[in-house]
């Protein structure tokens, strides 16, 4: 395994939860169009913002223990569309579940591999 692929299987799964999490902010804006006041704003931008903060904690467990990231990514995935199943398009359970099963599937890949990139990073 070279170096350049090394990195790519510790880097690539954390980088993704990442640029997730951003992503998944980004709905959290919405609640600015609405006329609430102040308090009732940044309190709807809180709520909005869980799944963001559930993302970023189980990235944080997942940096060190890949396979529980692994099956943290897919619990959610799964517990999404089981809580939103019939509620919206088809594409929306494919951005939702899709990055996060594919982020599932690279630390499963990064703690398979664990031995050969952890000696290489340090």
């Amino acid at each position: 395994m070279t170096t350049k692929s090394k990195q790519f299987i510790f880097w690539a799964p954390r980088i993704l939860t990442i640029l997730f999490a951003i992503f998944i902010s980004m709905f959290a804006f919405d609640v600015f169009g609405e006329n609430g006041g102040f308090w009732k704003t940044m309190l709807a931008f809180l709520i909005h913002l869980i799944p963001t903060f559930i993302i970023i904690i189980t990235l944080i467990i997942a940096w060190k223990k890949e396979w529980v990231g692994t099956v943290l990514f897919l619990g959610l995935s799964v517990w999404y569309i089981i809580m939103a199943y019939g509620k919206f398009p088809l594409m929306t359970y494919v951005l939702i579940c899709g990055p996060m099963i594919l982020i599932a599937v690279l630390f499963l890949i990064s703690w398979i591999y664990r031995k050969e990139v952890r000696e290489h990073l340090i």
